[in-house]
């Protein structure tokens, strides 16, 4: 089969270890043509998304993934996974016990692209700018344990944390720590538009019609000074509207590289039939999809209702019957390759059953069927949403405890809808910002959440900062069982499966094991001509 796939590294403790060094394994860029990279993410403004890629903002897997190659961060993920390592830092570390002190020296050197040298002032304006815009879209939340910024002359930076934080060093490796000019970013108002600057490998120029991004070429920044080695000159990142679509541009040769995301019938046909010149890649992932609730909707108030759909939910048979061998179960928000992870969900239910969902109903004393409208994003997570509402659909209508319509929109309207609580139920996807179990707790559970839920649990909020003070992740599993157990028993959000990744690349071109990371973060600067 003309097919490389790459073994799930194993888990100790709570975190994958590092299994390769960082940076690259030598060698400068190898020039050559521009390599076309294809991507289904769509980057669209408007009145639901004002500035779709300003780091204070932008919280998505496809904005963060132009940001990633533009900006960049003290710290960064490293190829193999594992802890983060520095970039525009030189070194980094607690300087306490407590994990409440994090100082940073820069590299020397660090310059914007326009030749603007960057000082420590300008990593903390970058950051207390996202704190003061506090957008609503969540990305503020990533730096909310830190209480005050210190500079130490021009290349010493010391951030002040309000509580312990082991994982800080992750957060300062996401874009929404990313490092910009205050002559381009505005301090208290974010920046319109599509285009970034930074000091990360590449410069950037979109290409936009109407309200969309259409394309957006890469070109390496020559001034970069940081830890990743760029292996090419150019790369164009070409957006398309569909799987089909960017599947067709790759046997015709107008795209080197297919990211996310293929259909399920494409990873398929290629895993079956493989194409001469084109070989499918399969990765490490540790993205997860689930439905969540309003929980002040009248419809799904009673956490009976949530937890009757719970139990009648059949994930093995949504994800065999909608994304095959490319999806698996999920019961828990933490995915299974994460250590900290536990079954809380199947623990609770067990297989499903439309007895025991009737029992949860008739206990709260609510009469079957319950009305419910479930919505979806027709735009945002591949071409098998839709088929995946449709089997959501008639499993719960099957059992005739609910009768359940639904209703897809396109993720500019979906999403504003979403945060304004127009929703009862929906479903999302959660593609991780570091491989971290709090990464997949604190968005969905804390103050200010991603998700703008009204749902609160004082004790899970009790639990993620005791969570976070364990510089020995593995040491943090107590806390995690417990905050799985009560998302299991109360249902904020219903886990449904997690996923495979994979790409599809034509030969000629080199380092497409590598282009993706588990937490789905392009990396193009791997990408290089044979």
């Amino acid at each position: 089969m003309n097919r490389k796939t790459l073994a799930l590294p194993a888990v100790v403790g709570l975190l994958a270890p590092a299994l390769v060094a960082c940076g690259d394994s030598g060698g400068d860029a190898s020039g050559g043509g521009t390599i076309v990279v294809g991507t289904t993410d769509q980057l669209t403004a408007g009145k639901g998304s004002p500035a779709p890629l300003d780091p204070a903002y932008a919280y998505d897997t496809g904005a963060w993934n132009v940001l990633r190659q533009t900006v960049q961060t003290l710290m960064h993920a490293p190829r193999g996974g594992g802890q983060p390592v520095p970039e525009a830092a030189q070194s980094c570390g607690f300087t306490d016990r407590s994990s409440e002190s994090y100082r940073c020296k820069l590299r020397s050197g660090l310059a914007f692209a326009d030749g603007t040298p960057i000082t420590a002032e300008d990593v903390k304006y970058s950051l207390e700018r996202v704190q003061n815009i506090n957008a609503d879209n969540g990305t503020a939340t990533l730096l909310s344990t830190v209480d005050t910024i210190e500079t130490k002359g021009d290349d010493e930076v010391v951030f002040h944390l309000a509580s312990p934080d082991a994982t800080f060093p992750y957060k300062l490796s996401t874009p929404a720590a990313g490092i910009v000019n205050k002559k381009q970013y505005d301090g208290k108002k974010l920046r319109a538009g599509f285009q970034v600057d930074g000091s990360g490998p590449y410069t950037m120029k979109p290409e936009v019609s109407g309200d969309e991004v259409t394309k957006v070429v890469f070109t390496r920044n020559e001034s970069y000074t940081g830890d990743v080695k760029v292996r090419n000159k150019k790369v164009e990142l070409r957006i398309f509207k569909d799987a089909t679509a960017m599947g067709e541009a790759l046997e015709k040769g107008d795209i080197d590289v297919m990211t996310r995301e293929m259909s399920p019938s494409q990873i398929k046909e290629l895993e079956e039939k493989p194409k001469k010149g084109i070989e499918l890649i399969e990765m490490p992932g540790l993205s997860i999809r689930y439905l969540a609730f309003n929980t002040n909707h009248p419809s799904v108030k009673d956490k009976a209702v949530r937890q009757a759909m719970a139990a009648v939910v059949d994930r093995g048979q949504l994800a065999g019957k909608v994304y095959g061998t490319t999806a698996e179960p999920l019961y828990s928000l933490i995915p299974a390759n994460i250590g900290a992870h536990k079954n809380s969900f199947y623990n609770q239910y067990g297989e499903p059953s439309v007895a025991k969902a009737a029992n949860i109903l008739k206990k709260a004393n609510i009469k079957a069927p319950v009305e419910l409208k479930l919505h979806y994003t027709t735009d945002r997570y591949g071409a098998g949403t839709a088929r995946e509402f449709e089997a959501l659909r008639d499993q719960l209508n099957a059992s005739k405890l609910f009768s359940v319509t639904i209703e897809g929109a396109e993720w500019s309207s979906f999403r504003t809808a979403q945060k304004r609580g127009d929703y009862p139920v929906y479903g999302m996807g959660w593609f991780p910002d570091f491989p971290d179990p709090d990464n997949y707790i604190a968005p969905f559970l804390e103050k200010g959440n991603f998700l703008n839920s009204p749902y609160v649990s004082a004790e899970a909020r009790a639990l993620i900062p005791q969570s976070r003070r364990q510089a020995d992740r593995g040491a943090a599993s107590k806390e995690f069982t417990q905050m799985q157990d009560i998302v299991a028993t109360d249902v904020p959000v219903l886990p449904l499966w997690q996923g495979k990744q994979h790409i599809a690349v034509r030969s000629g071109i080199l380092g497409g094991d590598t282009l993706l990371n588990a937490s789905s973060d392009l990396q193009l600067w791997v990408l290089r001509n044979s």
